[in-house]
């Protein structure tokens, strides 16, 4: 039998009634006769509650008591889940991330896990104990618990997994799947049965919010392979149980996928920000002086465009960053401006950036063409463009959203069965 960790999130188990439902589905892999460990996140809304209690107490606050009061859902979650096993019979106990213990590095709120010791969760499943553990958080070297950032629960899970070499790692969420492109938009986006990991990751941090970004990152560096699938089918709805093949979609390495489309999905991110340094000296340096400050500030660059002048002397910086840090940015920039050098700054909300996703693009010509095309004939303008080897990311405006997502999931043939 197999060796599995099963993730749920907030919607997953929102209430009650919800954890028993949880419950059902452990209860299935136990009775199978696998290994079992359980991450849980809080119950839908309680994070946003405890984070809205810690500000009102103090707008700032000491981030170590911060952490200790967000991390308590996750360990109410834990509590619960395992009370309503142990009333089905099902030997369980709870852990909280301390107690593992999951050691993490000193960055209190958005820790980063360092090392886990689950040799005790191992041992105890030789006598068939399942173990429900408390998600998104850890203990840090000043002893203190410590947090992952939200939706750290999927990065606790992949961690988990890795630790105790689970043959899979099931995160169970309110999607049945991968789909792709986002369904609220295209009807006819199709959920995927498998997709590689880079696939994975690009889709993640291009604005599909299926998975965190950081737990794609550990399952592709530990070869954990991850099935998205749904918390709210019938635990014991035909294929559920079917270890091989049940309903979702694998997240695993590109080998064990045999046929792969040139492109797999069509991700997009609302709300990017563009700024622009116009009449830039042209300069060794110069680049540096401007992003340092900030990538110092916490500001998150994206597409980045130089247009170098006629004379060569000058040269106007185009890139964009998300909206939320757009009066950030521009406070960088304006404080710095005499080192950057630059002579005027502009800046424009309200753009998408809308991406095109597959490994095949290695050895296909003409991706990028195809979304050129498509985006033309619709009359949708294209403001930036980046690339990397399995993606093209396209910036325009927000308004065209909606159709530019339709017009490339249909002209990559997304939209067939």
């Amino acid at each position: 039998m197999a060796r599995i960790v099963l993730k749920f999130g907030g919607t997953s188990v929102a209430d009650i009634d919800r954890i028993k439902n949880v419950a059902r589905h452990v209860k299935r892999e136990v009775d199978a006769g696998h290994d079992v460990a359980v991450v849980v996140s809080a119950m839908s809304g309680k994070t946003n509650e405890l984070v809205g209690w810690c500000r009102a107490a103090s707008p700032i606050h000491d981030a170590r008591e911060y952490d200790a009061v967000v991390a308590s859902g996750e360990q109410v979650t834990a509590g619960l889940l395992a009370i309503t096993l142990q009333a089905m019979g099902v030997n369980a106990r709870s852990w909280q991330g301390w107690q593992i213990a999951i050691k993490t590095d000193g960055a209190h709120g958005a820790a980063r896990i360092q090392e886990i010791d689950a040799a005790e969760i191992v041992r105890r499943f030789a006598d068939n104990q399942v173990a429900v553990i408390a998600g998104f958080q850890g203990i840090a070297p000043d002893n203190r618990i410590a947090t992952l950032g939200r939706g750290g629960s999927d990065t606790s899970a992949v961690a988990v997994a890795a630790a105790i070499k689970a043959d899979r790692c099931d995160i169970y969420t309110d999607v049945d799947g991968v789909y792709t492109t986002d369904p609220r938009i295209e009807p006819k986006a199709r959920r995927m049965s498998r997709i590689s990991f880079e696939e994975m990751l690009e889709m993640a941090s291009l604005g599909a919010k299926v998975l965190q970004v950081r737990s794609v990152e550990l399952a592709m560096v530990h070869k954990v392979r991850m099935f998205v699938r749904s918390s709210f089918e019938d635990p014991d709805a035909p294929g559920m149980g079917d270890f091989d093949n049940p309903p979702g979609t694998l997240i695993c390495d590109e080998d064990e996928i045999v046929e792969q489309q040139v492109v797999t999905g069509i991700a997009y991110a609302r709300d990017e920000a563009q700024i622009s340094l116009r009449r830039v000296e042209d300069q060794p340096g110069v680049a540096a002086a401007i992003f340092g400050p900030l990538a110092e500030a916490g500001v998150n660059v994206d597409m980045i465009v130089q247009n170098i002048s006629e004379s060569g002397a000058t040269t106007d910086m185009t890139f964009t960053v998300p909206a939320g840090d757009l009066q950030k940015a521009t406070a960088v920039l304006e404080t710095a401006k005499s080192a950057m050098r630059y002579e005027a700054i502009q800046s424009e909300q309200g753009l998408t950036k809308v991406s095109v996703i597959g490994v095949g693009m290695r050895s296909h010509t003409g991706v990028a063409a195809t979304a050129f095309k498509a985006l033309a004939s619709r009359g949708i303008n294209i403001r930036a463009i980046t690339t990397s080897e399995i993606k093209i990311s396209i910036l325009i405006d927000g308004e065209y959203t909606e159709l530019a997502v339709r017009a490339l999931h249909s002209v990559y043939g997304l939209d067939k069965p």
